[in-house]
């Protein structure tokens, strides 16, 4: 039986952060994206989101790549297929050349539409197990140490389980002895946004005394090779991000022992299904994996929820609370976290509704298209 999409609408959406979010690539205060609505024959709407920043920071794609490719390429793929299941979305994009972004933002709606057409949650759609996951949170680069201490102790009292820290070159070992010093037990991390090269790796190797839980994505984006040669010169575990986009790029970083971790993010990654691939090699080979986040909004957050079910993401995520990222979230009821603890909800699809009201309130340009 096919999944009968009938009209996919493109919503464009502006939300405001509750605090602007810094990283080595710059800062955002204000985010746009899309969410993508997939609408059956039976008036079933499955709901995906879309994780690409205005400027090419994090990868090559855009909001509106995004917008450019999802309308003038996938669609038209998606007129042309007839789908029985969501995982066979990926090998109808497979013409299209990466912009995973864009790809996974489409897949996502129609696994949402799936799993409520099943009348499942969209966990276990995915295969995912778990009725709770734990969270840990990111925080950006701050003004003053003191104003990154003072977060790290609220995210604490809130029970998140681990702390990631972001970093740059002068920002870096100084800044995470002083929060070692004050937080001698807290499980903590550092993410470098590929900021650095192997030229770096004498300051690299000095986070080793700091006994981190890892170092992400210390070197150049697209890299696998130098990182091998820096996981071999440092004991502190590196963790791959922006290099992974696919389950072909773990398997050639899990041979050449460029990381101990992977973090799996959906959009980067080209979507759920590709993100299950991931998640199945990294089983396969013992490799420890856990739940990037994109600063989305509830549906991305709701999907990245149902990812984390599955057995092997062993590792705190970056699924934070929607009230720590919004004043108002598009999703009712909002994500909440309790003791660094999320609930998975147990209502069909991503589990959450969607405020209308809130979607119609941020949503600044739409478009309907049929299928």
């Amino acid at each position: 039986m096919t999944i009968p999409v009938k009209h996919i609408k493109l919503r464009r959406l502006k939300m405001t952060l509750n605090n602007p979010f810094s990283t080595s690539f710059g800062t955002m205060q204000d985010k746009t994206f899309f969410i993508i609505e997939a609408i059956d024959d039976d008036g079933n709407r499955g709901f995906g989101e879309s994780v690409a920043f205005p400027i090419p920071w994090y990868t090559e794609e855009t909001v509106e790549t995004n917008y450019h490719i999802m309308t003038d390429f996938l669609m038209k793929l998606l007129r042309e297929n007839d789908i029985h299941h969501p995982e066979e979305v990926r090998n109808i994009f497979q013409p299209i050349k990466r912009n995973y972004m864009a790809k996974a933002a489409l897949e996502g709606a129609i696994w949402d539409l799936y799993a409520k057409r099943k009348n499942m949650t969209l966990s276990e759609a995915l295969g995912g197990t778990r009725k709770q996951i734990d969270v840990g949170i990111s925080i950006g680069i701050q003004p003053t140490v003191g104003d990154l201490l003072q977060k790290i102790n609220h995210s604490i009292s809130e029970g998140y389980k681990r702390i990631k820290i972001k970093i740059k070159p002068g920002l870096d070992y100084d800044i995470l002895r002083k929060v070692r010093h004050h937080f001698p037990d807290t499980p903590i991390m550092a993410d470098a946004n590929s900021a650095y090269t192997l030229q770096d790796i004498d300051q690299l190797k000095k986070l080793d005394e700091l006994d981190l839980m890892m170092i992400e994505q210390p070197l150049a984006h697209d890299d696998i090779v130098d990182h091998a040669k820096l996981q071999a010169a440092i004991r502190t575990p590196i963790c791959l991000d922006e290099s992974i986009q696919s389950a072909e790029d773990a398997r050639k970083a899990i041979e050449l022992k460029s990381c101990q971790i992977i973090n799996v993010k959906i959009g980067r990654v080209g979507g759920l299904t590709e993100a299950k691939l991931i998640h199945d090699l990294c089983r396969e080979n013992n490799v420890d994996i856990w739940c990037g986040g994109m600063l989305e909004a509830g549906v991305g957050r709701a999907h990245n929820i149902a990812l984390t079910t599955l057995p092997q993401f062993t590792m705190p995520g970056d699924t934070a609370g929607s009230a720590l990222y919004w004043k108002k979230d598009i999703i009712k009821p909002e994500v909440t976290v309790d003791d660094g603890v999320i609930k998975v909800p147990d209502k069909p699809g991503i589990g959450y509704e969607i405020n209308d009201e809130a979607l119609e309130a941020f949503t600044i340009h739409e478009a309907v298209f049929d299928i």
